[in-house]
């Protein structure tokens, strides 16, 4: 956050309200969560740039609110709902209205200086919620082929197959939409073109790293790992020296990252040799395939960062 963001706002988003909190007044407010709510929040705010608005993220209804505070120019952070409910048992904050929450989101934006989104061209929120959708009926698509391998009932069994191939169908259908999007925007086309070199990386991963981390590129090693979950943490005190571990980040980006660490770790030279390493040192598979996504994450951040394609003897110490 840039010294012009002297300011946080706190927004507790709820199906049909808004309740604001502006930390550096101790103001709060309401309005609907409808058009009309949406042009007076934007009213009732200090300044474009002047403030940093945060709120948590609510499983999608907080997509309109953050289009409508970005398209207005202001500066919008969302969190992780856990960082904020932890930050308020911290601050003995144990009640939880609206209003409540609104203050405490502020009290957290002011504290932790989260970062705020990166904002894309439309063409990039439209890719954004196929992607998402894509992701959706996948894991619909695995649960009903998990029901099928317990069902005996004939006609369930047909009626679940039917549902699978309806699933495949949509699956493909949105893959199709994906990739003609993508290529309509010349920049992003730029960087799929460029990742899609590195073996191991396939068009999944590379469409979920440019919607679900636009940063990438722009940050260095440390905290681009860190932005995504697959740096460890230390959990050392005193003489206790506790094993490392990952914690937060971007869940859905770790998952495309964790299955094309899978396929690198066989046909990726690098990462193959980098995982035999770690394997032959005794390192748990778990450990190993973290260190992989890491190591994979590190390399495709340098890769855009300075416009390369992949090459093995330009990322041997990278991770």
């Amino acid at each position: 956050m840039d010294s012009t963001s002297h300011a946080c706002v706190g927004i507790d988003v709820a199906k049909y309200s808004l309740d604001v909190c502006l930390a550096s007044e101790d103001q709060c407010f309401t309005v609907q969560y409808d058009a009309a709510g949406l042009r007076q929040l934007v009213d009732q705010l200090p300044a474009a740039g002047s403030c940093l608005i945060v709120m948590e993220a609510t499983g999608g209804y907080q997509n309109r609110v953050v289009a409508a505070l970005t398209a207005a120019g202001h500066k919008v952070a969302v969190v992780n709902p856990r960082q904020v409910r932890d930050f308020a048992r911290g601050l003995g904050i144990l009640a939880k209205t609206d209003r409540l929450d609104a203050r405490v989101i502020a009290r957290f934006g002011q504290h932790a200086h989260p970062r705020p989104l990166e904002i894309g061209s439309e063409k990039q929120a439209e890719l954004r919620e196929l992607v998402t959708r894509r992701r959706q009926l996948v894991e619909l698509r695995t649960a009903e082929q998990n029901r099928l391998e317990t069902t005996t009932t004939k006609i369930v069994r047909q009626n679940v197959r039917h549902l699978v191939e309806q699933l495949d169908k949509q699956v493909r259908g949105l893959e199709e939409a994906i990739g003609k999007l993508l290529q309509s925007e010349p920049e992003l086309a730029s960087k799929a073109r460029l990742l899609e070199t590195v073996p191991g990386v396939g068009p999944v991963t590379v469409t979920s790293l440019l919607v679900d981390l636009p940063e990438l590129g722009r940050l260095d090693r440390q905290q681009v790992a860190a932005l995504v979950g697959v740096a460890p943490f230390n959990r050392d005190s005193g003489k206790f020296h506790g094993r490392r571990a990952i914690w937060g980040g971007r869940a859905a980006i770790r998952s495309v990252l964790y299955m094309a660490a899978l396929t690198a770790r066989r046909s990726n030279p690098l990462i193959r040799a980098f995982a035999q390493r770690l394997e032959a040192a005794g390192k748990p598979i778990k450990v190993v395939l973290t260190a992989c996504m890491r190591k994979l994450l590190v390399i495709l951040n340098s890769m855009v960062k300075n416009n390369l394609p992949w090459n093995p003897k330009l990322h041997p110490h990278c991770g």
